[in-house]
């Protein structure tokens, strides 16, 4: 990270209870001490954390003084929701958002008056302007949903094309699938920062479950090489630290803008990363 150009920044989600909340507060707190960019906070299926994200939103920022980015999702919300929403943050000077569909909650039919992520940019910007720096989802292993590569480049450019200023992207294990997806989004015209996503490696039946619910592929050496550890949590650990130290020097010596870390609310995984590519 000796570019001064190169970002970090980490996203959370929303607290269930207070003692999560106070373990939050102290993960922020020591994640804030790398003055990263910014720090995300997600937005459950359909809104469902709507509440919940605000008030980390508001938790984070007066107890860091870092910039927070509120996830805000369109599937399941009006526009007169979304709306009033946005003039909360822009109230509160919020300046950041990442945009995204989302998903549709188990259960909930009518998926709203907005449909696509890049729907929702042109809303932001309709709406308020240059006010916000908008962030939007990349994948460099492709959307599962998408019905070709070209089709989710295409996907990806309509947000773009809608307002986007930059994009964090899916996690994945392959740094050629990151590359590659950089020379087709230049292909297509797109030429906004793409910072790949980084999911420190701390629980492979977790790991293995997200990874196949969203589409990362996990390769089948690092797999095995998981599974083999079994209970042995401090080598799993300490392998993974070592997988992601790697590819991250691997994307950061390919200029990749930065890095963005899905911390899981925890801070032990993500600063041996770090304090490995320091060293």
């Amino acid at each position: 990270m000796e570019n001064d150009q190169r970002t970090i920044s980490f996203e959370f989600f929303p607290p269930k209870n207070e003692q999560a909340a106070e373990r939050l507060a102290q993960t922020s707190a020591e994640l804030a001490e790398l003055e990263p960019e910014f720090f995300s906070v997600t937005f459950g299926a359909g809104g469902s954390t709507r509440s919940n994200t605000l008030e980390c939103v508001s938790s984070i920022n007066s107890n860091t003084g870092i910039d927070v980015a509120p996830h805000l999702s369109c599937i399941g919300s009006t526009e007169e929701s979304i709306r009033e929403l946005l003039e909360v943050y822009q109230s509160q000077g919020i300046k950041r958002i990442v945009a995204l569909r989302g998903d549709m909650p188990s259960g909930m039919r009518d998926p709203g008056e907005l449909n696509h992520a890049n729907e929702l940019v042109e809303f932001i910007r309709k709406t308020t302007g240059d006010h916000f720096h908008i962030e939007v989802a990349a994948y460099p292993e492709f959307h599962p949903q998408a019905r070709s590569a070209q089709e989710d480049v295409a996907n990806f450019k309509r947000k773009v094309e809608a307002g986007a200023n930059s994009a964090l992207t899916q996690y994945f294990f392959n740094s050629d699938a990151y590359f590659r997806f950089l020379d087709d989004c230049s292909a297509a015209g797109i030429n906004i920062p793409i910072v790949p996503g980084i999911m420190p490696i701390t629980n492979y039946i977790q790991l293995a479950r997200f990874s196949d619910a969203c589409g990362a592929e996990i390769p089948r050496w690092i797999r095995r090489r998981l599974e083999g550890f079994g209970d042995d949590i401090e080598s799993l650990r300490a392998f993974g630290t070592d997988i992601m130290t790697e590819l991250c020097a691997t994307l950061l010596e390919g200029d990749a803008p930065g890095l963005h870390f899905y911390t899981m609310n925890q801070t032990r995984a993500t600063l041996a990363i770090w304090q490995q590519l320091q060293g």
